[in-house]
């Protein structure tokens, strides 16, 4: 497993970005680039459970490591979301276990800098090289003109 990181530069506060990031409203619409009606459930607090899943019922399961608001947030992967229940022991549900995906925010001369970092596994990486980037331009379209 290696670790992919995509960075970008959005003319917007941390607050802002954030909020797009995990909006109920805006959430849908930047992970729409890996497929339609994305939705997070979580209470957003460090500890707690975090579900991202899409309009397939198809997901991913994870635990909240550490969140410092509007700085930084990081996930920790520890299962899937299989037809709309969680799967934490099959062994496509092991392959995730452990993966990280961290988001950091950081202000300077009235840009937010947004970098995404994430372990991934091999047969996803092209997927993910793809579509990280388009993810990360509707993120900065939504914090610059919403």
């Amino acid at each position: 497993m290696e670790k992919i990181k995509f960075q970008i530069e959005i003319e917007a506060s941390q607050e802002k970005v954030w909020n797009v990031l995990w909006n109920e409203a805006t959430y849908p619409e930047w992970t729409s680039v890996f497929g339609t009606g994305g939705k997070a459930v979580s209470d957003w607090k460090e500890g707690s459970k975090a579900v991202f899943f899409g309009a397939d019922n198809f997901g991913m399961v994870s635990i909240i490591d550490t969140k410092i608001p509007n700085e930084f947030i990081s996930f920790r992967y520890i299962g899937i979301i299989v037809n709309g229940v969680e799967d934490l022991s099959s062994e496509a549900a092991k392959k995730w276990f452990g993966v990280l995906e961290n988001y950091t925010l950081n202000y300077s001369n009235h840009k937010t800098t947004l970098t995404m970092e994430m372990d991934i596994l091999e047969e996803y990486k092209k997927d993910f090289l793809e579509l990280w980037p388009k993810a990360m331009e509707k993120i900065r379209e939504f914090a610059e003109t919403k």
